[in-house]
């Protein structure tokens, strides 16, 4: 159960469902965030969320949850792909004290923005945003389906210090589930029932034994399990890549400041990739005629 996302659908009615657990994923991706616990607990949402909502992909790319503003947090992001791979980051304002209990737009300050975007390997990138007004993440996802998708959805996380685990139910697209009499009644039911899910249950209990505690008489229908593992896509070609897009002068000037080496940093793994001179000129093909 730890680490998978369970994929289901209501036989009878227009409505589907993921629930998620995370546990060594959520812990790789905090050894690399030297976090206050409150902020660590936050992140771990978002990563649960984001696997919640990959399994919308209908492409080969990723899928982007962020939260953005001037407060003590000024971001959270989770990044999850379409085979499951996820990382995130959050960062702390330097000199921020972070309280117990601090809400999620008490922490991302003013004006804070909640975006969702999918980057397909193929095709155009499409971003989501909306204002960050609610308390919670579950909260400000439900809204940016109101507002965004005009789609019907629901969101239940719980983060602890070791696992974090969610649900997620929604109106399948192209249906009037939550309009109609037979389907709004289910949709109010589904509700009902994912309200008596408890941190514990979703922390340790199994997805299956889950489902049939909370859904059984709406019959779920089990659609597919993946396994979530925490990996970043960081690489030494990726950062090459990036040094070559700044351009010869800033990469070489660059390399003069820090003593003839350029230390690349992934943010997401800590992972170190280094370039020296002869790399630079070959990443170049040549050094630049003048440098100044």
């Amino acid at each position: 159960m730890s680490d998978q996302l369970e994929r289901f659908i209501f036989s009878h009615h227009d409505i589907r469902g993921q629930v998620v657990t995370l546990t060594k994923a959520y812990h790789a991706v905090l050894e690399n965030n030297r976090l206050p616990q409150p902020v660590a607990q936050l992140l771990g949402e978002f990563l649960a969320a984001a696997c919640l909502l990959s399994t919308t992909l209908k492409f080969e790319g990723l899928l982007i949850l962020q939260a953005r503003g001037e407060g003590d947090v000024p971001l959270i992001l989770a990044e999850c792909t379409h085979h499951s791979d996820l990382r995130g980051i959050a960062r702390v304002a330097e000199g921020a004290e972070i309280a117990g209990g601090s809400t999620l737009r008490e922490l991302i300050g003013r004006r804070g923005v909640l975006s969702i975007t999918l980057d397909p390997r193929k095709g155009e990138r499409y971003q989501g945003i909306v204002p960050l007004e609610k308390d919670t993440l579950a909260e400000c996802l439900e809204d940016y389906f109101t507002q965004s998708e005009q789609l019907a959805t629901r969101f239940w996380i719980e983060s602890g210090p070791d696992t974090v685990g969610g649900i997620m139910l929604q109106v399948l697209p192209g249906n009037n589930a939550a309009a109609e009499s037979e389907n709004h009644d289910a949709w109010e039911t589904a509700q009902h029932l994912a309200e008596t899910v408890t941190a514990e249950e979703l922390h340790n209990l199994p997805h299956d034994q889950l489902l049939h505690r909370l859904f059984h008489q709406l019959a779920p229908a089990h659609l597919g399990t993946a396994n979530i593992r925490f990996k970043c896509s960081c690489s030494r070609e990726r950062s090459a890549r990036a040094l070559v897009a700044l351009g010869p002068e800033e990469v070489y000037k660059l390399l003069e400041e820090q003593g003839g080496e350029i230390a690349a940093d992934c943010q997401f793994c800590n992972r170190q990739y280094r370039f020296d001179r002869e790399q630079i000129e070959a990443l170049f093909s040549a050094p630049p005629h003048t440098m100044h």
